[in-house]
């Protein structure tokens, strides 16, 4: 596939995963009688990356995140080389899917999308659950890095065939249902800039730590996997 179809797969999967995601914890947010919960706001993440896992993954790779190309990049997995369209189409695809959750979210009487928070993410006083930046630091650290273990070891040639997407995706789910008090849940660069963008002043001012924490958790488990797990 052409550079530019497989980019194409990556903007329209990261704006599945975060129209998907983030709109599971943004209108839902403003429907307390619906109940989904931290729970389901998790199972929402796990399940967009299981979708499209089966839908581009046979186009692009299914990475929806800076972070997971940059990992398969230190793992030897991708060449650096298109490591550049794949997070530009990642960040675009992320920036469009927020625009689209804040018009239809918009369409509810008396919602502010500043004051909702927007699903983005956060630390100390924007914390859900009001957690230091160390913690937030270290969480996306380990988080991303165990991700990418997953994302890794799944895809292997030795690991059984067809069954990384489902490994993938609850995988996912379970970062979110530990991480979601913390930080709201990152491990995705591209999925922190589009509602943080939106909601602007401290979003904006947090938002490095959600690009340099799972970027370097990611590039330590590609280092890791390739040095100690990958066949010789």
């Amino acid at each position: 596939m052409s550079i530019g179809s497989r980019a194409s797969a990556e903007f329209l999967g990261t704006f599945w995963l975060v129209l998907g995601g983030c709109g599971s914890a943004v209108i839902a947010a403003a429907f307390p009688q619906v109940g989904i919960g931290l729970l389901g706001v998790a199972l929402a993440f796990g399940l967009t990356v299981l979708t499209m896992a089966y839908a581009i993954g046979h186009v692009s790779g299914c990475h929806l995140n800076p972070a997971v190309s940059v990992g398969l990049v230190a793992g030897g997995r991708f060449p650096a080389g298109e490591l550049l369209p794949y997070v530009v189409a990642q960040v675009a695809g992320a920036i469009v899917a927020a625009f689209v959750l804040s018009v239809i979210a918009s369409g509810k009487p008396g919602f502010d999308l500043v004051a909702s928070g927007f699903a983005a993410n956060g630390y100390a006083e924007h914390s859900p659950g009001n957690y230091s930046m160390v913690a937030a630091l270290v969480t996306e650290v380990v988080m991303t890095f165990m991700f990418l273990m997953i994302i890794l070891g799944s895809t292997d040639k030795r690991a059984p065939a067809g069954f990384a997407p489902i490994a993938i995706g609850l995988g996912l789910t379970l970062i979110h249902l530990i991480s979601i008090p913390v930080t709201n849940t990152s491990v995705n660069p591209a999925r922190s800039t589009g509602p943080a963008l939106f909601v602007g002043g401290w979003a904006i001012g947090q938002l490095w730590l959600f690009w340099v924490a799972p970027i370097v958790g990611a590039a330590l488990a590609g280092i890791g996997y390739r040095t100690l797990f990958e066949e010789k």
